[in-house]
């Protein structure tokens, strides 16, 4: 099976890569793109305008014409990939759908951690759309200075910030925490409280499917 990634972060290739060695997915052949350029104008625009939108579908469309399935591992974008799903002729899938799928099946405080401003009402908008457990409450919170952190080259400043962030929210009662961002992943393997979801192994696992 070749999988197409569309990331918007290089890092992120990294992150992919090891979430697919983890979950024992050498058999399948993965392709990895990047185009931090399409993030950077949503931050500039302060969000995801419909311009954007269709220019990341249009990005996805033309490499769902070489692949079996293509995964947009970006969360501030990811409507675009319902968008290009459309009409694209294999599955074209956010990696965080099935992030918000998992995470919602949870029976009390389920915690969003985002690190990018731009990331919050997407993920919000996802997590009330999914099928969710009767008790399932959603809280949303931004990690205050960790972009700051990744945009400054500092990753591993970056992944313990959310990883305290994490814990403080585990230690405040919450029943799940999900780490929004593909890009905040390796966070999950430095909390002491418990374990964060995260995108790539819930995306890695629905492409699969």
């Amino acid at each position: 099976m070749r999988i197409t990634c569309l990331h918007t972060a290089d890092s992120n290739i990294a992150v992919f890569e090891n979430a697919a060695r983890e979950l024992g997915l050498n058999q399948h052949q993965f392709v990895h793109v990047s185009r931090p350029d399409l993030l950077a104008a949503a931050e500039k625009a302060g969000g995801l305008t419909a311009d954007i939108r269709q220019q990341t579908a249009d990005v996805l469309l033309a490499l769902s014409e070489d692949a079996d399935c293509v995964l947009l591992t970006c969360s501030t974008l990811g409507s675009a990939a319902t968008l290009a799903a459309e009409t694209a002729a294999v599955p074209v899938l956010r990696v965080d759908q099935a992030l918000a799928e998992q995470a919602m099946k949870t029976a009390g405080n389920v915690v969003a951690l985002c690190a990018v401003e731009t990331t919050l009402e997407p993920t919000r908008h996802l997590f009330a759309q999914v099928e969710k457990h009767p008790q399932a409450l959603l809280e949303m919170h931004l990690v205050a200075g960790a972009w700051d952190k990744f945009k400054q080259g500092d990753l591993a400043g970056y992944l313990q910030t959310i990883a305290a962030a994490a814990d403080a929210q585990y230690l405040n009662g919450a029943a799940c925490v999900v780490l929004a961002q593909a890009s905040m992943t390796g966070a999950a393997q430095l909390t002491q409280m418990g374990k964060p979801l995260t995108s790539p192994e819930c995306g890695l696992r629905a492409a699969l499917a």
